[in-house]
């Protein structure tokens, strides 16, 4: 069964098929898009996005929720984890908000559940955020959270045709205890 979690302002629950016009509104967004690793230009062709979400579940490899307001019902963005590798015992974690919803400390309040569910119900002791250079907002957000800057990966990865620098953070079960 998939795990529905709560916190004082928000319910993450399962990214369902008809979720898909949110998704497509998210990943689509000309805000939201810059620092992410995909992008849609059609309605149809999120259907690749949401099919990705139930094999990573299906697989054990990983699982996303979208993040919906207690009070309204309103889907607001999405936070998941994907890349679970078992024998490392690690993860790497994502996230996206729409616009009109950034600098409300959602993330300040979903985040701190979705990592505390992941490091109880997964074989995990490590978990990643691999953050594109620039991406000031979502760097500052993990060392809030806890992460330690790891290093750098730079000009490893390539999106729409350019080479871009990506930095490493990692949380540590341990460092929870």
């Amino acid at each position: 069964m998939y795990p529905q979690l709560e916190t004082d302002r928000f319910y993450l629950k399962k990214i369902e098929r008809e979720d898909q016009p949110f998704i497509f509104e998210g990943l689509s967004h000309p805000m939201v898009i810059p620092f992410y690793g995909v992008r849609y230009y059609t309605l149809k062709a999120t259907k690749s996005q949401m099919e990705f979400y139930e094999h990573i579940w299906n697989e054990q490899t990983g699982c996303w929720w979208k993040i919906v307001q207690k009070d309204t019902g309103k889907s607001v963005g999405a936070c998941g984890m994907n890349f679970y590798n078992a024998m490392q015992e690690k993860a790497e974690i994502g996230y996206w908000l729409l616009p009109k919803y950034w600098k409300q400390g959602i993330m300040q309040e979903v985040l701190p559940e979705m990592i505390n569910h992941l490091f109880a119900t997964w074989k995990l002791k490590k978990i990643e955020a691999v953050i594109e250079e620039g991406n000031t907002a979502s760097m500052q957000l993990t060392k809030k959270l806890g992460f330690k800057f790891e290093g750098n990966s730079t000009e490893k990865s390539v999106k729409e045709g350019r080479k871009i620098n990506l930095q490493l953070f990692s949380l540590f079960k341990k460092e929870l205890s």
